[in-house]
């Protein structure tokens, strides 16, 4: 065997390796997208049929073959349809540029934005009377993905992040009560805003509207919610449509920060 047949199969193998790793990662991101969903299910459906199609192929089974080539055709519109609302986050997941964050984070040293102290001050202290007074409040704080959707179904504030004004506006008599506060570029931008309520299956009973709201809006977005429950006064945070609950407020400021700033 001479050098240059050599270097063809050590190329041919890493090539192949990289096809792997990038279709598995692939197909990992696609299932953390659809899980807790009912696509999960057509998602598990949709990777048999590949699997059965590449196999009926391999052994030249003709009419399965035929069959599997059928369901793949049907089965991209059948994507489209039932997987909307994926197809619509992990198309916001491009457009934010996360994909090219997940790798220069791991090899860029990056500055933390120390402004967002001010944010993380007056939510610590809101939340912290809030919870005392069985106060419900939904807080977001956007990030890089835009939230023009959800801040145009609310009421545009424009005003500097306080304690006194985000416990004003969640106050049972306020207008602006019901609904989430959005926190953009520093500034509170909007209140009583609606949010997409999360199709979670696996969450508790006991989680609310006001929960839901707040995990719908970080599955979809890369966005960060803090709530409050009017039944409990506890305070959970969401994140990337994952709910962590029962903070306090010292512990609700050191979560924001690490989340706000240190992975900024």
């Amino acid at each position: 065997m001479d050098i240059a047949t050599i270097f063809s199969f050590v190329d041919f193998r890493i090539v192949d390796v990289l096809d792997i790793l990038i279709v598995a990662i692939l197909l990992f991101e696609l299932y953390k997208l659809t899980k807790g969903t009912a696509a999960v299910k057509l998602f598990w459906v949709l990777a048999l049929i590949y699997v059965l199609w590449k196999v009926v192929a391999y052994f030249h089974f003709t009419m399965l073959t035929d069959l599997t080539n059928e369901l793949i055709n049907v089965g991209v519109l059948a994507i489209i349809i039932l997987f909307q609302p994926e197809i619509r986050k992990f198309l916001l997941y491009i457009g934010d540029g996360r994909i090219l964050h997940f790798f220069s984070d791991r090899f860029v040293k990056q500055n933390g934005d120390k402004s967002y102290s001010d944010e993380i001050e007056a939510v610590k202290k809101a939340c912290r009377h809030m919870s005392a007074n069985n106060t419900g409040a939904l807080i977001v704080f956007a990030r890089k993905t835009p939230l023009d959707d959800f801040l145009n179904t609310g009421e545009e504030i424009d005003a500097k992040p306080s304690a006194d004004l985000l416990e004003n506006i969640f106050y049972k008599n306020s207008p602006l009560h019901d609904g989430a506060v959005i926190i953009k570029d520093h500034r509170i931008a909007a209140a009583r805003c609606i949010l997409p309520v999360s199709k979670n299956k696996d969450l508790p009973q006991e989680v609310g509207l006001r929960h839901r709201s707040a995990l719908g809006a970080t599955e979809f977005t890369d966005a960060v919610a803090v709530v409050v429950s009017e039944q409990t006064g506890n305070i959970s945070i969401c994140k990337d449509g994952v709910m962590t609950r029962d903070f306090t407020s010292s512990t609700l400021r050191q979560a924001l920060e690490e989340i706000l700033i240190k992975e900024h």
